[in-house]
């Protein structure tokens, strides 16, 4: 049987932001509605904490398909040449568990990740948010600006990162690309003063935003931390604001930021308002007021890689994009 290869290039030319966006709001909506299978991912943490392999396998019942991502992460990477996301999307179909393509995972990881954080800021921002502080200035840095400049009309860039140099390097490139300028700030304090969204998308295992810089009316999207003690946001941070979710399984086992001030008695699980694909469904009410803190916590999730790399696949077929290996699964009579 042939398998189609999509690698890391083409994944980016197949799967624009704007289409993944309405993508992603369509699979959140898929899992509100239980026609999803998410199990919890499981982890495998090498020693020194150099880095770590995750497992992340579902199934999307409107798409008759299912896969796995297997992806390593080394948050040490980020000066070197490799991302700091690295791995495969395996994609299957359901009728025969036939394997239709493997995919490239951190280009996937990279934009449907930023995607859905655009599909959040459009549900949870204040209509009038126009400025935008970005937390970090590695890949989802560059796709977070992607999507927040079509999520809300942006005035405003500011950027910080624990690097002046690398922030300065991301501000020079992204104003060009985007004709916009983008602010490089020396302290992330004050980056975020006075802004409107906020982006954490560090690799930071350490909270790198507090309650006490966060402007009311302020929407977040809380991106770079994925494991149970790793947390971006301070507890304060936390505590002020209306928190929403991907899921609210994975939030109450995987979620650092989340799971470090319950543990301190901050906060119970009904902290958590809801998820996204609720609001997208009109079960759930987001933002309530305008001076209201809203907080979305991103884990990313296997359905988000299998809506994505179902509708690349699709794609590519029709641009005849990828190269096709004979693999195997042929049953031999």
């Amino acid at each position: 049987m042939k398998v189609l290869i999509v690698n890391q290039s083409e994944v980016a030319q197949l799967l624009s932001m704007s289409e993944c966006m309405i993508v992603m709001a369509d699979a959140l909506k898929a899992l509100a509605r239980g026609e999803a299978i998410q199990p919890l991912r499981p982890i495998m943490r090498l020693p020194e904490k150099v880095g770590l392999l995750g497992i992340m396998p579902g199934y999307l019942d409107s798409l008759k398909s299912l896969g796995l991502k297997v992806i390593s992460i080394f948050p040490g990477n980020q000066n070197t040449e490799y991302d700091s996301h690295q791995g495969a999307v395996l994609l299957f179909e359901a009728k025969h568990g036939q394997l239709l393509s493997i995919m490239d995972a951190s280009s996937v990881t990279a934009i449907r990740t930023a995607a859905v954080s655009g599909v959040a800021t459009q549900l949870l921002a204040r209509d009038d948010a126009a400025d935008l502080v970005i937390l970090g200035s590695g890949v989802q840095a560059q796709t977070h600006l992607e999507a927040m400049l079509l999520a809300r009309k942006i005035k405003r860039v500011r950027v910080w990162s624990r690097s002046f140099a690398n922030a300065q390097k991301f501000a020079e490139r992204e104003s060009q690309k985007h004709k916009i300028a983008v602010e490089p700030m020396k302290t992330a304090q004050e980056a975020v003063t006075n802004a409107d969204i906020i982006c954490t998308v560090t690799s930071s295992s350490q909270p790198v935003l507090f309650g006490e810089w966060i402007a009311p009316g302020a929407h977040i999207n809380a991106v770079g931390s994925s494991t149970p003690n790793a947390r971006e946001l301070d507890t304060p941070a936390i505590v002020r604001a209306t928190l929403f979710v991907d899921r609210r399984e994975s939030t109450l086992n995987e979620a650092g930021d989340f799971l470090v001030p319950q543990n301190e008695g901050a906060i119970e699980d009904d902290h958590i308002r809801g998820e996204l694909g609720g609001i997208l469904l009109g079960h759930l009410k987001g933002r309530v007021s305008d001076q209201e803190i809203t907080l979305f916590k991103s884990l990313g999730l296997a359905v988000e890689d299998i809506a994505a790399t179902h509708y690349i696949y699709h794609k590519a077929l029709e641009k005849k994009k990828g190269t096709w290996i004979e693999l195997g699964g042929a049953r031999h009579l």
